[in-house]
């Protein structure tokens, strides 16, 4: 009887095939979750870029709105701080070109602003009072520059 019993073949996966498949299926499972999110990271990034640049041109406008107030305010230190911050981030923004929030002709159209920079600021650190009017004038070259 028991020469005629056969021994059942074993079907146990070898353990380095299966530790093959298991790493194969979390390797999968990984990418399954990574795709979305890199998609979403991707879109999220767009959007930020793209606010960004929207923001830059309000920022350069506070920057100078900011100078205005405080010169007629009569805190001049605060005023040349901020105008020294307007025109850096003026131009910072009029020097990256085409990928800047200005177009050409904002951008041409503010160079005459870089002119009176070194006047202003002298004003400013010198606590001139007529600084207010020509930071108001610059203000409004400033506006009609970008309604453009």
């Amino acid at each position: 009887m028991s020469s005629d019993v056969q021994p059942k073949p074993d079907k146990r996966v070898p353990w380095g095939r299966r530790l093959l498949s298991y790493a194969i299926v979390l390797i999968v499972g990984f990418l399954l979750g990574f795709a979305p999110m890199w998609l979403m990271f991707r879109q999220a990034s767009g959007s930020l870029a793209s606010a960004e640049r929207q923001l830059n041109p309000v920022k350069i406008e506070n920057a100078l709105a900011s100078a205005v107030i405080d010169a007629q305010r009569g805190d001049y230190k605060g005023a040349h701080q901020e105008a020294s911050d307007f025109y850096t981030l003026l131009r910072a923004e009029t020097d990256k070109g085409d990928s800047s929030a200005l177009s050409p002709a904002q951008r041409e159209g503010v160079q005459s602003l870089f002119a009176q920079q070194d006047e202003i600021i002298t004003l400013l650190a010198q606590n001139k009072p007529g600084a207010e009017g020509r930071l108001s004038a610059l203000y409004v070259s400033y506006r009609e520059t970008m309604s453009k």
